[in-house]
């Protein structure tokens, strides 16, 4: 079996294109296919390979300060579902109309997946405030799945969000918040852009979809995630929608 990994990790990075050589030169090495992007913001990778060649790739990266709290989102396969390497410089890890994430104190307060799904249950937060969750990513995203009477927005670019949730701003008012999406990398920049704009009861999920999968299942979620890989989707088990090898020229 194939191990499958996606992380992300917001730092100052004066150096994108050194880290970027750096990088592809160390996952070629350890036999990696997959995608990173490296901004001065900080690096987004999915990468997949054999067991241990994906965690000594992480440890490596790791070794750089930067990157030390990187968390990575597992998963399995059969086969690699990426037909090569690709390591890009970019003026952002999730481009967002340029808004940076909100690191540290500006960072949204985040939920924890045993937390929401216990809210879930409930239909409100420990308060008793109702609970909305707010679906942050795409249309064809959502048509694979999302969380049971998700709060969706009709966009097909994550830099329409903004005018897609003015639009809808009275019904999150009076609401507990959960902004969410696949691994939890957009709403590091959306849940702070929505609590900027006067929304201060917005949440994000950490680690997103994947991570509420990985540790506690699929419970008030229907139907699988969409990935971006040749998988597609992944089911709440991370059981892929479609494992076939990549066809190599």
């Amino acid at each position: 079996m194939k191990l499958n990994i996606a992380a992300y990790c917001f730092a100052d990075v004066a150096d994108v294109t050194v880290l970027a050589d750096a990088v592809r030169v160390r996952a070629e090495a350890l036999g990696l296919l997959g995608s990173v992007l490296v901004a001065s913001e900080g690096i987004n990778l999915f990468l997949a390979g054999e067991d241990i060649d994906v965690r000594s790739f992480l440890e490596w990266l790791r070794v750089d300060a930067r990157f030390a709290d990187i968390q990575a989102k597992e998963s399995w396969s059969a086969h690699v579902p990426f037909a090569k390497l690709k390591v890009k410089a970019k003026r952002e890890i999730v481009p967002f109309a340029g808004r940076p994430a909100g690191l540290g104190e500006a960072r949204a307060p985040s939920v924890d997946a045993a937390t929401l799904r216990r809210w879930i249950a409930a239909g409100h937060d420990d308060a008793g405030k109702p609970l909305v969750l707010l679906d942050t990513r795409n249309r064809e995203e959502i048509g694979y799945g999302t969380f049971h009477d998700a709060r969706t927005l009709p966009i097909d670019n994550f830099n329409d969000l903004p005018a897609a949730v003015e639009a809808i701003r009275d019904e999150l008012r009076d609401a507990t918040v959960v902004s969410f999406c696949t691994g939890g990398i957009r709403c590091e920049k959306a849940a702070p852009w929505m609590r900027d704009v006067g929304l201060d009861n917005v949440l994000q999920l950490e680690g997103g979809i994947l991570r509420y999968f990985e540790e506690v299942g699929g419970e008030g979620y229907d139907g699988a995630c969409f990935v971006f890989d040749e998988r597609i989707a992944l089911d709440p088990a991370l059981k892929p929608l479609r494992d076939e090898a990549v066809e190599r020229a």
